[in-house]
């Protein structure tokens, strides 16, 4: 075992020589002696070191700045170490400087620009690499029909009873909202109008949308990232499996399937939904308002939402599958890149949908 640390002063030349090693375990009353020692010191001479940790350097250096000696004889690593250390010895601001509100503001608009910047320029080449995924399915015929088939259960089949129960109570709400208003002038019966016509092109398939998007982009997002985690993906790699082909392509394909057809489930509840309101608040017998529906409802409508629907499901499952690729680190990012996927989605499928609007409208799809 290697001698305690000591040290002997040369006073003639001020050279402070130390031998033994200046370890935690064999440091002994060394820092209190360098700390009442008030000789003079010039030199500290380290050669006779014979072992030198993080602790111990920080001795030396303390001392050496406290004195202003300057330090020698150590070997290649330990003067690297002791570099490190020195390095390492800076100020810490206990506050931050203060820093005026508009440009405290500014600079985080500014970040948050930047970041939005890098998220859609990620989520381009991401699709870039979903589209390469499928081209690659096709021509090498390595399709993954039970994975597919199972989250077509998880996205269309386990979602039918939430959607119905939403598309109903917001069939009702819309009725009985136009309703009252319309009744203003004596105009009830074109609330048959406003809900068949709301279901079938708008509500319905984004309203349908904004809960998948909830609902299975955030699964999508928080399993992807766990496997993330537990380097499930790095192994797959490891045995020649392609994480696109077989994470991400079953769960775009499963959304992008589904939701015409959970979109078009979803607006016939909403008019049933509408349908009771009217017949209850407002005496419209279900016979006249199925009848007014499909005389007020142009087929239009119907192409409108099924147009849409499987864009919007391509873009949930693109953007859940994307920020699940992007956890690292901690279990921490599992949680914010699932928000994100989920604040992602819907904020691109309301995007989407506003620019369907204006195109429908210029091709005179009103």
């Amino acid at each position: 075992m290697s001698d305690a640390a000591s040290f002997s002063d040369d006073s003639n030349t001020g050279t402070l020589r130390f031998s033994g090693s200046l370890s935690l375990a064999r440091l002994g009353d060394l820092p209190e002696r360098l700390a009442a020692y008030d000789g003079r010191a010039e030199r500290l001479d380290l050669s006779g070191i014979e072992r030198l940790d993080t602790i111990g350097a920080w001795t030396i250096h303390r001392f050496a700045q406290r004195t202003g000696a300057t330090v020698e004889g150590l070997t290649p690593d330990g003067q690297y170490l002791f570099d490190q250390v020195r390095a390492a010895d800076q100020p810490v601001r206990i506050r931050g400087e203060h820093v005026p509100a508009f440009t405290r503001v500014l600079g985080e608009v500014g970040e948050a620009t930047i970041q939005a910047g890098r998220t859609l320029y990620g989520l381009l080449g991401f699709l870039g690499a979903t589209v390469i995924a499928f081209g690659s399915i096709i021509r090498y015929r390595r399709f993954r029909f039970n994975a597919t088939v199972q989250r077509f259960e998880v996205v269309g089949v386990s979602a039918l009873g939430i959607i119905a129960l939403m598309s109903f109570l917001i069939g009702i709400v819309i009725a009985q909202q136009g309703a009252v208003q319309l009744r203003q002038f004596g105009a009830e019966i074109y609330t048959i109008n406003l809900v068949g016509r709301l279901s079938l092109r708008e509500l319905g398939v984004l309203m349908t949308a904004i809960m998948v998007a909830g609902r299975s982009g955030s699964a999508f997002a928080a399993q992807i990232g766990t496997m993330k985690l537990t380097e499930e993906v790095d192994a797959m790699r490891t045995i020649g499996v392609s994480p696109m082909e077989a994470l991400v392509v079953p769960r775009v394909l499963a959304t992008t399937l589904m939701m015409p057809l959970l979109g078009f489930y979803s607006a016939l509840i909403g008019i049933i939904g509408g349908g009771l309101l009217c017949w209850a608040s407002l005496g419209i017998p279900w016979v006249t308002y199925v009848q007014q529906i499909r005389e007020v409802v142009p087929i239009s409508d119907v192409y409108v939402g099924l147009i849409k629907a499987p864009v919007f499901g391509a873009i949930i499952g693109i953007a859940g599958c994307f920020q699940g690729m992007q956890v690292e680190a901690d279990a921490e990012q599992v949680g914010l890149r699932t928000t994100s996927a989920v604040v992602q989605g819907i904020f691109l499928v309301i995007v989407l949908d506003a620019f369907f609007a204006v195109f429908f409208s210029s091709i005179g799809w009103l």
